[in-house]
């Protein structure tokens, strides 16, 4: 992917700008967005780029999260420079050492770098969420209905939309009903953790694509990290890492955040068969469809929760089994 990323016009200029004209641009990685980086090799120092078209992205919820999440003490990149009407930023580069990868090439690593990633979570969700927006109903379902407007037609399922909707509405109230809204990064998974070599703590996590970040229930992170639509983690870790965040949190024993564990792992993962959908369809990007089944695995175990009632119905009457897992181990992945 990397090798197919075209240079920015404007990128010699704003790095000559920016103290970095003497520096080399190098292809690095898309993502699932507009966005595309860069990385900057100087002589004695590197930094990365980012592209984000002003056409397509908004980048000033980047830069004011990165502010509030470097004024907690988190490792958000530094911002070096930007020009948001080029729709560049210069960012702190937080080297190759990426969670999944790291995990991957050392599995005895897995349970010990989960551990610091759910550490990190309870600690940022005992800090105060600053002045981020709600996590609100319309949003909730606007994500999951990503599945009824792009998955149900992608697999020619007619589907009750109306019916879809009113479960959702019903479920969602529990984790509504927040007395203190929590920083909700909304993306936060192994492919978005970078390991900092000597640094220690909440430090030690380089976080990236929090762009979107919201203030919501602490649950929604959790799920994102444990129930991750690209890699498996261990049924065993993950309860193990939920227990471990409880106590982090200072979240209390009892069924009330068990369900919205459940109720927000199932929104998500909707809105992921959504969203995989739509990277496949619209923006040419098949590879996502691998993961489709994994995802469907997620869905599936946490719509056994009896607090997803309403919704594991709407399920059970709009999607048969031809339509979930085993629909993409077949000739719509090629």
């Amino acid at each position: 992917m990397a090798a197919r990323l075209k240079t920015p016009d404007s990128a010699p200029s704003f790095l000559a700008q920016s103290g970095w004209g003497d520096g080399q641009i190098l292809p690095l990685a898309g993502d699932a967005s507009f966005r595309r980086y860069f990385r900057v090799v100087a002589p004695g120092r590197t930094a990365v780029l980012m592209h984000a078209p002003s056409d397509n992205e908004n980048s000033q919820p980047f830069l004011d999260v990165a502010s509030h999440l470097n004024r907690l003490g988190f490792a958000a990149p530094r911002i070096m420079a930007s020009d948001l009407d080029e729709g560049l930023i210069l960012l702190e580069d937080f080297g190759d050492a990426r969670m999944r990868e790291v995990v991957d090439a050392a599995p005895e690593s897995e349970a010990r770098i989960y551990r610091d990633a759910v550490t990190l979570l309870g600690v940022l969700h005992r800090s105060p969420a600053g002045d981020l927006p709600p996590y609100t109903l319309a949003e909730y379902q606007r994500e999951a209905g990503l599945f009824t407007e792009w998955y149900a037609p992608a697999l020619d399922l007619s589907v009750d939309a109306d019916g879809y909707e009113k479960a959702w509405a019903k479920t969602l109230k529990p984790v509504l009903d927040l007395a203190e809204p929590v920083t909700v990064l909304r993306d936060y998974h192994a492919e978005n953790l970078m390991l900092l070599e000597g640094r220690h703590g909440i430090g030690s996590l380089g976080l990236l694509d929090f762009q979107d970040a919201l203030a919501g229930h602490p649950a929604y992170d959790l799920v994102s990290l444990l129930q991750d639509a690209r890699r498996d983690v261990p049924r065993e870790l993950e309860a193990k890492m939920i227990a471990h965040y409880r106590r982090t949190a200072a979240i209390e024993d009892g069924p009330g955040f068990e369900a919205a564990y459940a109720i927000l792992g199932a929104q998500r993962n909707a809105k992921i068969l959504g969203i995989f959908t739509r990277l496949w369809r619209r923006d040419g990007k098949p590879r996502y469809l691998s993961y489709q089944p994994r995802v469907w695995k997620y869905l599936e175990r946490d719509l056994r929760h009896p607090a997803l009632a309403p919704v594991a119905a709407w399920f059970s009457a709009n999607v048969p089994n031809a339509k979930r897992a085993a629909a993409w181990r077949g000739e719509l992945v090629e």
